[in-house]
């Protein structure tokens, strides 16, 4: 799904100016993974995801990712993360071997890629991989919140 077609969805929602769906209920904090190999853009997401309420677990690279992924899945009874934001390019694993090693496990975590190489060939690969939403940079981080919010919702 575009991020144009993520933010209709929201509004549709009215997921703009609501908290995340397990802040209103009380519940635990929806977990995301985000991994980005530039430190302080990855500060940056993480900050606005936490502001929003989300736990946010941060990977500096694609194996980080899976690291976390594995102590995430024991720490919680075998509960997968709520959703995975990931970079494309990075150390180790890209974010798109990654997506496509979710998908062959039958994962269906919603991932969100995010790339400098925007190009269309890189958006069709990773729609074709399974991705939910894919964002160029530079990013809009209130962009990506309300992707995070719209995805996190359709699944509840």
């Amino acid at each position: 799904m575009t991020p144009e077609l993520l933010r209709d969805r929201a509004s549709s929602l009215n997921l703009v100016s609501e908290p995340p769906p397990a802040l209103a209920t009380g519940e635990r904090p929806f977990r995301v993974l985000l991994a980005e190999d530039d430190r302080e853009l990855r500060r940056l997401l993480a900050t606005a995801l936490r502001r929003d309420g989300y736990e946010v677990l941060e990977a500096r690279d694609g194996n980080h990712l899976l690291e976390l992924m594995g102590e995430s899945l024991v720490s919680s009874g075998g509960t997968p993360p709520d959703l995975v934001v990931s970079d494309v390019r990075m150390p180790g694993r890209s974010g798109m071997e990654l997506l496509a090693g979710l998908r062959r496990e039958d994962w269906s975590t919603p991932v969100v890629l995010i790339t400098a190489f925007g190009d269309p060939e890189t958006h069709a690969e990773a729609y074709r991989l399974g991705a939910d939403a894919v964002l160029d940079k530079p990013l809009d981080v209130d962009d990506l919140r309300i992707v995070v919010q719209t995805l996190i919702a359709m699944r509840g």
